[in-house]
């Protein structure tokens, strides 16, 4: 790592980015490594998409395939975190960090559970169901209104009229929602299925949504209970910890708006200062920037605090900007006209929930409420399926510790990958410890709550003491663990990349080097084209 304390090179973060841009050339020419590009580093995902197109419910042989397609995805990721690399400083995160999660996410969709025959989604009744148990159901539910003299909706006429419409892809589905299962026919709407099931990693719209996300809207739980000829076994509870969900496109888009404006902000702010601070280049041994109060640079404590803290928020903005865009594009751009229920506002509850959830529950209310849930369905999908497996109680203190360290043991690993094809002189056995320790935080969390509660002392406690005394342990803990994650970032070179294309604080001139300025991606491209045989492509 570099040792800097006579203020010898690098001097400025973008003499570490010339830095890092020449050794990754270096190392292609070379052929220590091979460049990450596209369409070739998607190709693991192809195969399994191609095999999960194809039908199995009736082929055991076929369906018993999908370990193989498994260990065809997870043989790809592991070629590609060991062997290819990329240019830039966010890519080269990614590198690890998405082949590691197509492993985790194909485990619990060919693995511990299959797709084709567990997975339920919402749809539209028009146009998206050809099977023929789906339109016998039409046809019985038809000859039951008629004699009750009751209008049937839909009728068989209309469903088979949009099934041979369905051919034509989402936009074409009208009529109300109801449970679909994986359709056998047409191509069109099998294709749709599977590339939701790619895509929708939170579960909204799916019988596999996680408790953390809200339900569908009572208006639309009735149609499913009432359009449904298979309907799955489904929650439709409510409790405080769930995120918002929203009810039209409109305060949709308006709220997703204000995050992306805000985060954009945010990210610029938080980039343009950070670069006065060495330790974000990646050089952990330089004193921190002149600029900082004296009562700050005295204290160790207080320096690590601020470098951790701002870390945090680094992650949350950038976070909560890019998940915006899902809404802004799909729902707002594209709309229901081209992908139908797929831009149903329902869709996109937010990404974030209350912070009420850390003083109330602690580490586990800040990991299970307040942090994204993106990953939580494939985090948990292994210990479930041991759990079940095994016929253990699933409120039993074993099967909680299994979940627990099952959950943080895969969400480090991911991490740890991330942090592998980085640029810098990483350690990734930092970032895995650090989310391992965080189920250790939990459980010790857990035991203090329950010594507590057996004296009786939270009865003499006023409420706002309990809930300090729960925020300072979970920040302390962060404190002495957090630095694990944070320092592998900042070596790792993660905080080089750029995050905005125009910064407006850099263009008044609070930059830390003399050629920043309003237009910052003018010195580095984003994506190049990579000529070189079959990987010909975009790399990043």
């Amino acid at each position: 790592m570099f040792s800097s304390n006579d203020g010898s090179w690098p001097h400025s973060h973008y003499d570490l980015l010339a830095y890092y841009y020449e050794k990754h050339a270096q190392r292609i020419a070379s052929g220590e490594y091979k460049p990450f590009t596209y369409p070739w580093g998607a190709l693991g995902a192809f195969g399994v998409i191609i095999y999960m197109l194809i039908p199995h419910q009736n082929r055991p042989w076929l369906r018993k395939c999908r370990f193989l397609a498994f260990a065809w995805i997870a043989g790809f990721a592991a070629y590609s975190i060991i062997y290819t690399r990329a240019r830039g400083m966010a890519p080269g995160l990614g590198v690890g960090l998405l082949n590691a999660w197509s492993v985790v996410w194909m485990s619990a969709i060919l693995v511990c559970n299959d797709a084709q025959t567990d997975f339920q989604r919402i749809e539209r009744t028009e146009g998206a169901f050809g099977s023929a148990q789906e339109k016998e159901k039409v046809k019985t539910d038809r000859s039951i209104e008629q004699n009750n003299h009751t209008p049937s909706k839909p009728t068989t006429e209309q469903t088979d009229s949009a099934n041979a419409r369905g051919t034509l892809g989402p936009r074409h589905r009208h009529g109300e929602f109801a449970w679909q299962s994986y359709p056998l026919s047409p191509f069109i709407e099998r294709l749709d299925f599977i590339l939701d099931i790619f895509c929708n990693f939170r579960g909204a719209g799916w019988n596999w949504r996680p408790s953390a996300l809200p339900p569908p809207p009572k208006w639309l739980q009735e149609q499913l209970q009432r359009n449904s000829p298979n309907p799955p076994k489904h929650s439709y509870r409510v409790h405080p910890g769930q995120v918002k969900s929203y009810s039209t496109r409109r305060e949709l888009l308006i709220a997703n708006a204000k995050t992306a404006i805000t985060g954009y902000l945010a990210m610029d702010a938080i980039k343009t200062f950070v670069m006065h601070d060495p330790y974000f280049w990646g050089v952990m041994d330089r004193a921190p920037p002149s600029y900082f109060p004296i009562f700050i640079t005295y204290h160790p404590v207080l320096v690590d605090t601020y470098r951790v803290l701002v870390s945090m928020l680094a992650v949350k903005f950038a976070l909560q900007s890019l998940f915006a865009l899902a809404p802004l594009l799909f729902s707002g751009l594209v709309g229901p006209s081209l992908i139908g229920a797929r831009a149903e506002p329902w869709i996109y509850p937010e990404a974030w929930g209350s912070y009420d959830s850390v003083f109330e529950r602690g580490l586990a209310g800040w990991w299970s409420s307040w942090w994204h849930q993106t990953f939580r369905f494939a985090f948990e999908a292994p210990s479930r399926r041991i759990i079940e497996k095994l016929g253990m109680d699933r409120k039993s203190p074993v099967a909680k510790v299994l979940q627990l360290l099952v959950a943080f043991g895969l969400s480090g690993v991911l991490h740890a990958c991330g942090t592998y094809t980085c640029p810098g002189d990483t350690k990734p056995m930092q970032p895995l410890a650090f989310f391992l320790l965080q189920a250790v935080g939990i459980f010790a969390e857990v035991g203090i709550s329950q010594a507590l509660r057996a004296t009786g002392v939270q009865r003499y406690v006023p409420k706002w003491l309990m809930q300090a005394f729960t925020f300072a342990y979970v920040h302390v803990w962060f404190y002495y663990t957090a630095h694990l994650l944070c320092d592998d970032f900042a070596r790792g070179g993660v905080w080089l990349f750029e995050p905005v294309p125009v910064s407006l604080f850099r263009g008044l001139g609070f930059g830390a080097d003399a050629r920043d300025g309003w237009w910052c991606w003018g010195d580095s491209s984003i994506v190049s084209w990579y000529s070189g045989g079959w990987r010909t492509g975009i790399a990043f």
